[in-house]
């Protein structure tokens, strides 16, 4: 079940995150060894969120660990997505709670550096790839010239499709957006039962999806003015982006309209979506017999989201960031957990499944089929959230899942934006 967390809960999170500044980054001596002698053993416990890291990756970084650090172990926790910024903030503030590497999403980043949970990886950062490593997410986690995480993974959503339900219903791929809201409203009118079926499954809460709808109006979530950051959604152009959101909502989905975007191939599988936004990592669990199901995704086609120029949609460019804790008592060798998580080896097993590696000189292991086509193609003009200092707090105050689920219950638009905008316009600036 998921908590909604108050705004109360943000203001705590934020003076536990204030709090966290006066540990700082200071890395050294945190293995309680020094020059060159080698760190104690001991085990380093990797935080990593939800299932977009494939058991085979977990696997080897464990091994691979153990091997080369004799006497030290490594222990994958995972973690969700929802609710993880509280957890962090919890977390990073307690030497004897903390992790020791931990896994957190691109757009989280920027609040959690510049409180000063995180060590200092400057210096690392040649070892671990340098010029080849993805700059965007590398800026987002620099401050004051020092960068205290690095990338993990990226990836664009695209959309997946059941092709022989396109063939039933005498459709064909969208390549604007008229023609792809066109397409979701007939492909549901195309298939009464199951009663809850989508034309494009988009359930209540998602706004990571529904952010697209406002880019490709000409509108944003929020916006620098004049170095203080303020909601942008009450713009005549994000409205019109939510009223088409609204409109899929109501005409398109047959999704909970309070529902979050999570597990988005169970409805796959048990026959109820025609369309689906989703990373392309989500095909190895459609074909897992253990999580999907392989005779319904031989069935599948993709295509990325298409704008209203009939280019690619402006889609969030999501991912993640890994970082050592300042807080944990074992520096060195999270360092050099870090590096193996961003080896050739370790990111080749992320990109075959799926998801863009944190080096751009591995991309063409994403391979030339329509998976890795389309990831390319939505890649192309996807966006990151604003990059405001108080962004996490916008997140964990969980009021885009409000809006966008109020929205979906058939709320007035344009009320609902003004509200949000207010909100956020307290978490913004951190």
């Amino acid at each position: 079940m998921r908590i909604k967390k108050t705004l109360a809960g943000a203001a705590l999170a934020g003076l536990a995150l204030t709090a966290l500044a006066a540990c700082g980054g200071d890395s050294s001596d945190g293995d309680g060894s020094s020059g060159d002698s080698a760190p104690q053993a001991a085990d380093i416990r990797v935080w990593l969120n939800g299932t977009d890291t494939p058991d085979e990756a977990r696997q080897w970084l464990k091994k691979t660990f153990e091997e080369q650090n004799p006497g030290s172990t490594l222990t994958v926790e995972q973690q969700e997505w929802d609710g993880l910024v509280e957890k962090l903030t919890t977390a990073l503030s307690s030497e004897s709670e903390t992790p020791d590497v931990v896994e957190i999403g691109n757009t989280q980043a920027p609040t959690f550096t510049s409180a000063g949970a995180f060590s200092d990886l400057t210096g690392q950062l040649d070892a671990l790839g340098g010029d080849d490593l993805l700059q965007g997410f590398v800026d987002g986690a620099t401050v004051d010239g020092k960068t205290y995480a690095v990338p993990y993974y990226a990836g664009s959503k695209y959309i997946f499709y059941r092709t022989d339900l396109f063939e039933k219903a005498g459709l064909e791929v969208p390549t604007t957006m008229d023609e792809f809201v066109d397409t979701a409203v007939k492909l549901k009118d195309a298939n009464p039962e199951p009663a809850n079926f989508s034309g494009f499954w988009f359930p209540g809460q998602d706004w990571r999806n529904g952010a697209a709808f406002v880019w490709d109006a000409g509108g944003d979530l929020a916006a620098d003015n004049d170095g203080t950051w303020e909601g942008a959604l009450e713009s005549d152009a994000s409205i019109a982006g939510l009223e088409r959101a609204q409109q899929l909502f109501e005409q398109a989905s047959g999704a909970p309209k309070d529902g979050n975007e999570a597990d988005p191939w169970t409805p796959f599988c048990a026959g109820e979506t025609g369309m689906m936004s989703t990373p392309g990592w989500v095909m190895g669990l459609l074909n897992d017999p253990k999580t999907g199901c392989p005779d319904l995704a031989k069935k599948v086609g993709v295509f990325a989201l298409p704008g209203s120029d009939g280019q690619p949609a402006p889609v969030l460019l999501g991912g993640s960031d890994i970082a050592v804790a300042a807080k944990s008592q074992h520096q060195e060798l999270a360092q050099k957990a870090v590096a193996l998580m961003l080896s050739d080896d370790y990111q080749s097993i992320l990109a075959e499944n799926g998801l863009t590696p944190a080096k751009t000189s591995l991309a063409s292991l994403l391979g030339d089929d329509m998976f890795a086509q389309a990831t390319i193609a939505a890649a192309s003009n996807a966006k990151l959230t604003p990059a405001a200092p108080g962004w996490a707090n916008v997140e964990g105050s969980r009021v885009l899942e409000d809006l966008f689920s109020k929205i979906a219950q058939g709320g007035d638009v344009a009320d609902l934006a003004a509200a949000a905008d207010e909100q956020m316009n307290s978490q913004l600036n951190g």
